[in-house]
């Protein structure tokens, strides 16, 4: 068979939809028009300055559940520039006039979720899940069809002007030969209008909601399976993947092919080599499907996402045979600790070790015997604390406790906890054990631990591995506060266009409600109008009531989809964050924004994604941060000093000698200043150890006299800063 046949490529993308896109209407040469369950539909034009692109030009709201089908009416004595009927969940019919883009008519009548329009000379015709099909002329209904015994999907009128009706999923002409059909069985048909069944088409692998054909004898369908397919001949000759469902796909006139995603993004495929997209675009496409597909994949049961890279592997496992799984590429690998050779050997693949042992938990890609949720109280967040029986519970404990950045003093409730909740309350304990950090011996409640000699130094409290963040969080009080300033704003006659509406209160309530549920982090999403919000105000609201909106954007960053959302916005040329940096940080300083903002960037270190943007920025933001060292707010001390710690771990990774010596001298002005609070003070001695151990700045370190803060830190009366002292004293010794 010969087919002479083009490659569609993507010709551009039309974001605006907060949610799915369900229905495409192709408005002669005058645009398109798309439906979304996002409850509105959106007119779009030619873009003027860029042939290839379309631009929104209008936003028609009126629907109250999503829209779905449309109808385009030409223009006419009533309606100039055209006119648009769609069909939504809410049962309603409307339409609109493009020209001033309001509703001109509401037509009630059916019971349930309209599926289908179709314009037959000035009448329209709609049909429902309700079963029925009605006619409406000048707004009133004039003709009822109950026929059908199932929920009715679609109607289209045929040249002979006859009505043709689905309860599979959609219809289409097919010039001169007959009517196209798109089926739940993942087929597509072209029927005679006899009713013979003159061509199948298969290749789809689920349902197939929509089919479109053009003059040239292409057809193209949209599925559930992600795919948009151009079919000619009965032959499928091109598949265009998407990162979601295709919902409708529609030809223009000129053979170029739009479709509707569940990603909320409108595309337009061209075969025409003068309207394909830019390489940059197109290598921007490629990479949203590789991250989509990466999102969507689960090995033995985890996301794939969820699973560390190959960074994991750098900390050393704590027993013989520990498992620990990784992302490698599109797999899940699983290693498992050496202790004799002091390194992670390569196992076998996740699927194979979770289908061997599917009852053991697993937290962070680590399968372990226990994964017990501890409440904290004080309302902050559930914590995760891992347990295998062949730990030590007092190793697990101490380490858990620096790990979350709890006292201490908590150890003997967490042990006691371990051994309760495991059934071990006869324990035993190794002999052989050699707690990582000291390299002493186990510890047993009552007995002196003995040491052991070491070949290499061991310390209590370097290196740090992994960023600590700020992720407790008063929600109710923060919208509390916002609602406060609203309302100042409302009754403030030159400041009322600032304030906030129904729909943007609303919009602030279902963000916290999303960010509340962190149980759902791994698959719960922001929309881009959820970001938009939250950057307009920060932008536009007064400088003294922009704290507790700083503050929801600090918890955003820290959830997979907000930080992925945020990231766009800093890195754009106007970058939204550095501007708030500098607006924050002007003198007169409002403390409540310092600390939000300071907390936020500290938080940025969660998701490696901004590493490249917090290694550009650092000079800018340590500077601008710098007066926090010195504040006699202990927050902002705090929040500072852990700022420079997940700085110091960041550049030790990437080598850069310039930022450390900078964070560096930054950390050692804290820790000589005698009014700097404890446990800040603790972080900074952490920071300029781990900085000297790495080994670029030690001699910095030495020229600044880091020797005699260490040993003046070593007599502390506080066990942190004494333990920290005497790291950095013996490191010093070993230079």
């Amino acid at each position: 068979m010969d087919i002479d046949f083009k490659d569609f490529q993507l010709r551009c993308e039309l974001p605006g939809h907060e949610d799915d896109v369900r229905g495409i209407c192709v408005c002669g040469n005058e645009g398109i028009a798309t439906s979304s369950r996002d409850r509105t539909v959106r007119f779009w034009s030619l873009d003027p300055s860029d042939k290839r692109k379309f631009m929104s030009s209008k936003i028609l709201l009126g629907h109250t559940s999503f829209v779905g089908p449309l109808a385009w009416i030409s223009p006419n004595e009533n309606f100039p520039e055209g006119g648009i009927v769609s069909g939504g969940m809410d049962t309603l019919v409307l339409v609109w006039d493009l020209k001033t883009g309001e509703k001109v008519q509401t037509l009630r009548g059916h019971q349930l979720q309209v599926t289908g329009i179709a314009l037959d000379d000035g009448d329209i015709v709609s049909c429902s899940v309700d079963c029925n099909l009605k006619r409406w002329r000048n707004g009133q209904p004039v003709e009822n069809w109950e026929a059908h015994k199932a929920a009715i999907q679609a109607v289209i009128k045929l040249p002979s002007g006859e009505l043709v009706t689905d309860t599979v999923r959609g219809l289409a002409l097919m010039s001169d030969l007959g009517i196209l059909s798109a089926s739940h069985d993942g087929s597509l048909r072209l029927w005679a209008v006899s009713g013979e069944v003159l061509m199948e088409m298969v290749g789809h692998t689920a349902i197939v909601y929509s089919v479109d054909s053009h003059a040239s004898g292409l057809i193209v369908s949209g599925s559930e399976d992600r795919y948009a397919k151009i079919w000619k001949d009965g032959v499928c000759v091109q598949s265009i993947e998407h990162p979601g469902c295709v919902w409708d796909a529609k030809f223009l006139e000129n053979g170029d092919i739009v479709t509707a995603c569940s990603d909320g993004v409108v595309r337009i495929w061209t075969a025409h080599q003068d309207y394909v997209a830019d390489p940059l675009e197109l290598d921007l496409y490629t990479s949203e499907l590789s991250q989509y597909k990466s999102s969507r994949k689960r090995v033995g049961g985890l996301k794939l996402e969820e699973l560390p890279g190959l960074e994991a592997l750098k900390i050393p496992g704590t027993s013989d045979g520990q498992t620990k799984v990784v992302r490698e590429g599109d797999n899940g690998v699983a290693y498992a600790w050496n202790m004799g050779e002091q390194k992670w050997d390569k196992v076998f693949p996740l699927l194979l070790m979770l289908r061997n042992d599917t009852n053991r938990p697993i937290l962070d890609g680590t399968q372990y015997d226990y994964v017990f949720d501890v409440d904290i109280g004080d309302g902050l967040p559930i914590r995760k604390l891992p347990y295998n029986r062949s730990d030590n519970p007092y190793d697990t404990a101490d380490k858990w406790l620096l790990k979350e950045n709890l006292p201490l003093s908590f150890r003997e409730q967490i042990v006691q906890f371990i051994l309760q909740n495991t059934g071990q309350k006869d324990i035993t304990f190794d002999a052989a054990f050699r707690d990582p950090y000291t390299g002493s011996s186990a510890y047993v409640p009552g007995q002196p631990s003995n040491s052991v000699v070491s070949a290499k130094p061991t310390f209590k409290h370097i290196p740090k591995k992994g960023m600590l963040v700020f992720d407790a969080a008063q929600f109710d009080g923060i919208l509390k506060k916002i609602t406060e300033f609203n309302n100042a704003l409302l009754s403030d006659q030159e400041k009322q266009n600032l304030a906030l509406t129904e729909l943007d209160v609303s919009r602030l309530g279902a963000i916290v409600k999303i960010l509340k549920d962190t149980s759902h982090y791994h698959s719960s999403k922001f929309a881009d109008a959820d970001i938009a919000l939250l950057l307009k105000l920060l932008r536009s609201w007064p400088i003294a009531m922009i704290f507790p909106v700083i503050d929801i954007v600090r918890m955003i960053v820290l959830h997979p989809d907000g930080a992925i959302l945020l990231l766009k916005h800093f890195e754009a040329e106007n970058d939204i964050l550095t501007e708030l940096i500098k607006k924050v940080t002007i003198n007169p300083t409002i403390p409540a924004n310092l600390l939000t903002s300071i907390r936020t960037v500290t938080n940025l270190f969660k998701n490696s994604c901004y590493y490249s943007w917090l290694q550009k920025h650092r000079s800018k933001i340590l500077d601008a941060f710098s007066s926090c060292s010195s504040s006699t707010n202990k927050n902002l001390q705090l929040s500072y000093s852990t700022l420079l710690l997940n700085y110091a771990v960041l550049l030790i990774q990437m080598k850069d000698l310039e930022g450390q010596s900078q964070v560096l001298s930054a950390a050692l002005e804290i820790v000589e200043d005698e009014n700097v609070e404890v446990d800040s003070k603790f972080r900074a001695f952490v920071a300029v150890g781990s900085l000297m151990l790495e080994g670029l700045v030690k001699k910095i370190a030495v020229d600044f006299d880091v020797l005699n803060i260490a040993k003046a830190a070593k007599n502390s009366k506080d066990a942190k800063i004494s333990e920290v002292g005497a790291d950095i004293e013996l490191l010093t010794k070993n230079c």
